[in-house]
């Protein structure tokens, strides 16, 4: 064995997180690609991809931990007096809520923020989705002293949160926390370049401290307290972790969502791909609106041959998922809905589709993930 597959052999840790070092796992700590490790073993400056990237392009990418490694780094949170900023997807909402956050921030504040504002549609009304979040996070026990909404991509609206996030500090450190998916490095990344904290080409690992394996402190402040990047959690729950990478963007739409129109007959179905499907049971022809990404497929056939159809074409014509990914693909899980109101049937993850008053409709979606009915926000 030569000296060096006697080093890879031995416990490597990354000198800029001390996160062990690991090649298999791209998304979990420690991963470096097999080339990075053989060139830092053999110039000493052995450090995990996401460090390589933070030192190299002031870049800070996500990472995931299991529930138990959370929920630590909550309770971690919750010792502390600090604000909490909790990052959600406006597009998932509930599926990127944190399971039970409330209960471990114990006193601290939280500024609740949804991301990705510009891909909405112009029709809907911000303060509406606004007053929208606030019920749904009362409903889960999070009570925050502000709801805000940006796109971190974009930049919108993401000075008027450092302003807020400042006024509410008050000399304490800052936790930015969030679910995989939601955008929250990307927000992080943005904040970096718009506070200007960084004016050098090369960023040194002294000036973003890891200080443990699953935070990375961003000296934002002059007081000597932090913006706290925190690793997602996965949801288990989110549309996510049925998708190829390749088809993320379905679930994570770049563009400006524009509405369709599906005009329907009772007994009529429409599959969204072969991620989900929606039927309509009862009530006259209607006009259905569906928010989704641009790309999704969407087909539309009879209810009575709906699922020897879907049995026939998924991963065919019905894609996602893709006929390579069908043997990990778990079944529909059916939803039952009757409307007093106008309504929107939500598939979390995915999107909606408003439903008029008095139908009965039905939504599937794979087993785990949310089909719920909610208020038209339009």
């Amino acid at each position: 064995m030569t000296e060096e597959q006697q080093q890879t052999e031995e416990a490597l840790f990354c000198i800029g997180c001390g996160a062990q070092i690991q090649t298999t796992d791209k998304e979990a700590l420690g991963y470096t690609p097999n080339s990075a490790l053989k060139k830092g073993l053999e110039t000493g400056q052995l450090y995990c991809q996401r460090c390589f990237r933070l030192r190299h392009y002031n870049e800070i990418s996500d990472i995931k931990l299991n529930d138990d490694d959370f929920l630590a780094l909550l309770n971690q949170i919750g010792d502390s007096d600090a604000l909490i900023v909790n990052v959600v997807d406006i597009f998932d909402f509930n599926g990127s809520l944190i399971p039970g956050l409330h209960r471990f921030i114990g006193d601290n504040p939280v500024i609740l923020v949804g991301n990705k504002v510009d891909i909405l549609p112009t029709a809907l009304n911000p303060n509406r989705v606004i007053n929208w979040i606030q019920k749904e996070a009362k409903e889960h026990g999070l009570h925050p002293i502000e709801t805000m909404l940006v796109s971190a991509k974009k930049g919108n609206s993401v000075d008027d949160l450092l302003a807020v996030i400042e006024r509410e500090r008050k000399g304490r450190d800052v936790y930015v926390v969030g679910v995989t998916n939601v955008g929250k490095s990307t927000l992080i990344n943005r904040i970096i370049k718009q506070t200007g904290i960084l004016d050098s080409d090369v960023i040194t690992m002294s000036q973003f401290p890891g200080t443990t394996l699953d935070r990375i402190d961003i000296p934002l402040y002059e007081d000597d307290h932090a913006l706290i990047d925190t690793p997602g959690i996965i949801h288990a729950q989110q549309m996510a972790h049925y998708l190829h990478d390749k088809d993320l963007r379905l679930i994570a739409p770049q563009k400006q969502i524009k509405p369709k129109v599906y005009q329907l007959n009772e007994q009529q179905t429409l599959f969204l791909g072969g991620l989900a499907r929606f039927d309509y049971l009862q009530g006259p022809r209607h006009g259905f609106v569906g928010y989704f990404d641009n790309e999704l497929y969407i087909h539309r056939t009879k209810l009575e041959n709906a699922d020897n159809f879907y049995v026939r074409q998924l991963g065919d014509l019905l894609q996602p998922p893709h006929p390579e990914d069908l043997a990990d693909f778990p079944d529909l899980q059916r939803y039952e809905f009757s409307t007093k109101e106008k309504s929107d049937l939500v598939f979390a993850g995915l999107g909606w589709i408003t439903l008029p008053e008095n139908v009965v409709v039905a939504g599937y979606a794979p087993k785990g993930v949310s089909v719920m009915i909610r208020k038209a926000l339009i």
